[in-house]
């Protein structure tokens, strides 16, 4: 099986007993590898997770591929507020749920970007308000804004964590990966 890696990997380390959650990372590939090196982990990979002895184990010094759920889509509008409301371009969807994380990048207005924000909810009636696109409230406090949005350049892409819980103490290295070949 061949790995190709996409993006940085990270690693963190964690410790017997206890769960230990790593940065925010933007989704870009439908597979994360984690290899456990010093001690055995329980892992958890999510929008806000919390490994537990319950959650999938990986003996130390193995290796285990995970599914992630790979999803963005650009950005056409930006209402500011208490929260944000994110517009995607007519005739398509927002591919994310109530409860996913998501991050935002506006190229030349970087002052709109935000990480590893929740979703509140998701409209997609059509002509609620005279918008005939779906949109998106995100948990983010964007008031602070004024000037409009203008970014011909804007992708918000979902988020995740992953979260280790230490049989033993131990780093716990993490890289999104595709995958190809047979064993």
């Amino acid at each position: 099986m061949a790995h190709r890696p996409v993006g940085a990997g990270s690693s963190f380390t964690f410790t017997a007993g206890a769960a230990t959650t790593s940065s925010a990372f933007s989704v870009q590939s439908s597979v994360l590898r984690v290899v456990a090196v010093g001690g055995a982990a329980h892992i958890s990979v999510g929008g806000n997770p919390s490994a537990t002895s319950a959650d999938y184990y990986v003996s130390s010094g193995e290796s285990a591929t995970l599914g992630l759920t790979k999803a963005s889509n650009k950005v056409v509008g930006i209402t500011t507020g208490t929260t944000t409301i994110v517009t995607v371009p007519e005739g398509t969807q927002v591919p994310f749920g109530v409860g996913d994380y998501v991050t935002l990048t506006a190229t030349g207005q970087s002052y709109y970007n935000f990480t590893h924000q929740q979703v509140l909810s998701v409209d997609i009636s059509s002509g609620v308000g005279g918008y005939y696109q779906t949109r998106m409230t995100v948990n983010y406090n964007s008031s602070g804004i004024v000037t409009a949005f203008s970014s011909t350049d804007a992708t918000v892409i979902n988020s995740n964590k992953v979260s280790a819980y230490g049989v033993g103490a131990g780093t716990l290295y993490y890289q999104q990966v595709q995958i190809s070949g047979d064993a």
